[in-house]
């Protein structure tokens, strides 16, 4: 087996920013989202895929990036999407197993890569992506994208989620394989350690687990082996819970993250304070509530109150928050990058200050994505994934919707609201 590398001409990037010589992007102001405070002026010398200056003066024999008044802030995070499913309200109607039914993985890969790139242009350089991709479609958009092919943020994936009998949906009595391949149905230990090494040995990078759904519940004795069996490979469990019984086994046994948990007592916050348990609570906004209620205004309205409110006391309580918006569906005239930014009104309408929101979106994820030492904040060595905002969001959050710049990794993809990434520009090409 040979290795070749294909250098292909920078000429052929159109438009695109690639640089052999350090950059320094400056603008009115930056970000410190540790602090929650604007520095000024915003200054960030990038060489390579690295952060290696923050603040004046530019260093001679840089180029430099005049971004006006724009202000600089570390790249967005989502911790909680499905690139691979795109499920369509007229056919599905939120039943996203005809999904599963009617396209293959192949199929979803490439819708994929248009919902990454569409989070790569809203400012989303880094997502932590939790399943329903097929047969393990998300760890080849993520390869994909590390190695340049296509456009997105770096991602993490959880391949095959595992659930009890049935996963989440209602599978008919002669149709049981429906199931398959969104879920790896686990009904005894000895079958969740099969799917946890299966995953693992896939490349998945954390698993997530289904505790609680269409009234099959994990136990905490069920949940603390996968959290024993996944921390000693190294990684993190995600659990999926709905429900009161399913977010206190999930909390007793010590997982990474619940992932929604709509049902909360004082108790439970209290517990996820002490282990330090993140919260990804996927809270719609008021404008995408009629989505999971049939579009019942009365119903929606009471759904989405019910969720702030959550959201709001887990906020009070000191709960670590990581965004994730959980969007999973196609409408026409938005992109999934727009969509998700529509999340961010939910933070607003619970009483989320915008410091700590611009935690909840940067800070926070990295942190449960084990990605705290390269990515967050705009600090020296760390990865320059950089936006840029028409203002400040520590006084206008609304700006966070409106990135016209985005750079991942030293690379510029978007500049002046366009998408100027164009091709890889160094692709190994494997032989056999």
């Amino acid at each position: 087996m040979r290795f070749l590398t294909l250098f292909l001409l920078l000429a052929l990037a159109v438009g695109q920013d690639v640089f052999a010589q350090p950059v320094a992007l400056q603008a009115s102001g930056l970000i410190d989202v540790e602090r929650g405070e604007l520095v000024t002026p915003g200054i960030v010398v990038v060489d390579g895929e690295e952060i290696i200056q923050i603040g004046g003066p530019i260093p001679a024999h840089t180029r430099v990036i005049n971004l006006g008044a724009r202000v600089l802030m570390p790249g967005m995070m989502d911790a909680h999407t499905h690139m691979l499913l795109s499920t369509q309200q007229a056919r599905d109607f939120g039943r996203f197993f005809i999904t599963n039914v009617l396209e293959s993985t192949a199929y979803r890969a490439i819708q994929g890569t248009a919902n990454a790139r569409s989070m790569l242009e809203s400012g989303f350089t880094s997502i932590r992506d939790l399943g329903n991709n097929g047969y393990y479609g998300d760890l080849d958009l993520a390869r994909a994208i590390r190695e340049g092919w296509v456009a997105g943020p770096d991602m993490q994936g959880v391949g095959r989620i595992i659930a009890p009998f049935g996963g989440q949906f209602h599978v008919p009595k002669t149709n049981p394989d429906l199931v398959e391949p969104e879920y790896i149905v686990a009904d005894t230990h000895d079958e969740l350690r099969k799917g946890i090494r299966a995953n693992l040995h896939y490349g998945t990078d954390l698993i997530k687990i289904v505790v609680d759904d269409w009234g099959y519940v994990y136990s905490e004795e069920d949940v603390r082996f996968v959290v024993d069996e996944v921390t000693a490979a190294g990684t993190k469990v995600a659990a999926h819970v709905a429900t009161y019984r399913g977010a206190a086994n999930a909390i007793a046994a010590g997982v990474h993250s619940l992932e929604h948990a709509w049902e909360l007592t004082d108790q439970n916050l209290a517990d996820m304070v002490e282990k330090g348990i993140v919260l990804v609570g996927t809270d719609f906004p008021r404008s995408y509530s009629g989505y999971f209620t049939g579009y019942d205004d009365e119903l929606a309205e009471q759904a989405y109150l019910s969720r702030i409110e959550r959201l709001r006391r887990a906020y009070e309580a000191g709960v670590t928050i990581a965004f994730g918006a959980d969007v999973t569906d196609y409408n026409p005239g938005e992109t999934r990058g727009s969509m998700t930014l529509e999340f961010l009104d939910s933070f607003r309408d619970a009483g989320v200050t915008p410091a700590d929101l611009l935690r909840i979106l940067t800070v926070n994820p990295a942190g449960l994505m084990g990605w705290q030492d390269t990515k967050g904040t705009l600090t020296v060595g760390k990865h320059a994934d950089i936006i840029a905002l028409p203002g400040n969001p520590l006084e206008d959050p609304e700006v966070l919707k409106q990135a016209d710049f985005v750079m991942k990794r030293g690379l510029v993809y978007v500049r002046d609201g366009q998408f100027v990434w164009d091709i890889p520009l160094e692709l190994e090409i494997r032989e056999n």
